[in-house]
């Protein structure tokens, strides 16, 4: 069966992202040719391209248009335990994890240009940087966290016990890239699948991780918000892969964001199907999922099923109460009694459901009031002993307090006999034959201000004898202004 065509519209919105938007026409073209020789001839040139292309195929994994709407079945482990979980249908518009195939080369096909030739060198070049891209079965399985230097020895030596015969073959040059076996695949490029999988961009992963640490942060309150489960996960942080919020994270996402969390961020434990957030710095009985944290969950998702049911039930009231109108408009009175009475039972029925949901609000804010109150006393026992811990300290001790007070003491003594003696020397060593007493020093201050102000009074009595001898020679004919200003003269005196 042939492959279903990639419609037009896709192909515009594909070449419409950044940097197939960007790029020009020519350069494009040198993209999407086989380049894969380059990797000896030209190493900068091959190695600038495998750049552009990781970061189209971000682009293009992010943007959720990768391919359409149709369903692939894939084999994958939901969280620890893959035994006891079927397969996981993978909707091809994942936001974290790209699937490449037939149907990743027809939706990265851009007119004038063609089809990418080089994608599968590209990928496989990408996962020799195990820190960028990983394949998802592998990410999924892995016991040591990405950054652990001893994470791609571990991988290598699995992959060898696995595969010897692959791996001595390589080792000769008969099979890989430029084996000798592979001739086949590189004549008929378009024939190989070998490249086909999933691939998980880890950059695009830690952007995602560091949005749901942020969101958790900011809505995490009572113990009850650090606790989900599966489904309710991928309800709360929705949108931190991208696209709609009302939306739930897709499955795939969901697990990639889960491994990531668990094992390379350590934010959070999980047991089967209860995730619970965590510090990093937690302590081993905090990060174990009690059978206080299963009742709070178990309540919790009570409590939003049973909202669920009142939210239905009222839909229901209203779609019973438009039907009735509409029967009275149309004088089927049959059908409007009907529908009336149907939404009296949904009425009656509400109000149970209401009734129960308030019984269960209620226990639920009092087994977290509850869980607080441990929390508080924990707090206030840790505090008790760290005080105490303090006190006990041997500095602490009252006799060794008294010993340290007199030493201090003694200390400042000894400090002012040796400024004393620093100051007698200094004066010693410039002739000084006697210390200056500051008494002496205070009475010649006081004299030198009493001298100031006897000769600030000396000389507002000449000023005023100065004035009293201008109007003792005043004319007796005076005009009369020339009188007046002597007066004034006399009225200041």
């Amino acid at each position: 069966m042939s492959a279903p065509s990639t419609p037009t519209n896709a192909l515009s919105l594909t070449s419409s992202l950044d940097p197939f938007s960007s790029t020009s026409v020519p350069r494009l073209q040198a993209l999407y040719s086989d380049f894969s020789q380059q990797k000896h001839s030209n190493p900068t040139s091959y190695q600038s391209n495998i750049d552009w292309w990781h970061r189209a195929l971000e682009a293009v994994i992010v943007s959720g248009l990768q391919n359409d709407s149709s369903q692939v079945q894939y084999s994958v482990r939901r969280l620890e335990d893959a035994s006891s979980l079927p397969s996981a249908t993978i909707s091809k518009s994942d936001r974290l994890v790209l699937h490449a195939g037939r149907e990743l080369v027809d939706r990265l096909r851009i007119p004038k240009v063609g089809k990418p030739l080089a994608l599968a060198a590209v990928l496989k070049s990408e996962l020799r940087n195990t820190r960028t891209v990983v394949l998802l079965s592998d990410f999924l399985t892995a016991k040591m966290p990405l950054y652990d230097p001893g994470w791609l020895p571990a991988r290598i030596a699995a992959f060898v016990v696995g595969k010897p015969l692959w791996w001595a073959l390589e080792q000769v040059g008969l099979i890989g890239e430029e084996g000798l076996l592979s001739s086949g695949s590189r004549k008929y490029p378009h024939k190989d699948t070998s490249w086909w999988g999933d691939y998980v961009f880890i950059s695009i992963v830690e952007k995602a991780a560091d949005a749901v640490i942020e969101k958790q942060e900011l809505t995490a309150v009572d113990r009850g918000d650090f606790l989900f489960t599966f489904e309710s996960f991928r309800s709360k942080f929705s949108g931190v892969a991208g696209g709609d919020e009302s939306h739930a994270l897709r499955e795939t996402d969901a697990n990639v964001l889960i491994k990531y969390l668990e094992r390379e961020r350590g934010v959070i434990v999980i047991d089967k199907e209860i995730i619970k957030f965590v510090d990093k710095s937690a302590s081993l009985e905090e990060r174990t999922i009690t059978a206080v944290d299963r009742g709070i969950l178990e309540l919790k998702s009570a409590i939003h099923n049973l909202g669920a049911q009142v939210e239905a039930i009222q839909s229901k009231i209203e779609e019973c109460t438009r039907k009735a109108s509409s029967a009275l408009q149309q004088k089927r009175k049959p059908a409007a009694l009907n529908y009336l009475r149907s939404r009296k039972h949904l009425e009656d029925l509400l109000h149970k459901r209401l009734a129960s949901l308030g019984t269960l609000e209620s226990a639920f804010i009092t087994v977290e009031a509850a869980a607080g109150d441990v929390e508080i006393m924990k707090s206030y026992e840790s505090s008790t002993a760290t005080l105490r811990a303090i006190l006990a300290h041997p500095s602490l001790e009252r006799s060794h307090i008294d010993q340290t007070m007199e030493a201090l003491a003694e200390a400042n003594i000894n400090a002012r006999e040796v400024d004393d003696a620093l100051r007698i020397g200094g004066n010693v060593a410039l002739g000084v034959d006697e210390i200056v007493d500051d008494a002496e020093l205070e009475e010649e201050w006081r004299q030198m201000v009493r001298e100031a102000e006897t000769t600030e009074r000396s000389k507002e009595e000449g000023d005023v004898g100065r004035k009293l001898q201008e109007v003792s020679v005043a004319p007796v004919n005076a005009p009369k202004a020339e009188t007046e200003q002597v007066l004034q003269v006399v009225a200041e005196l």
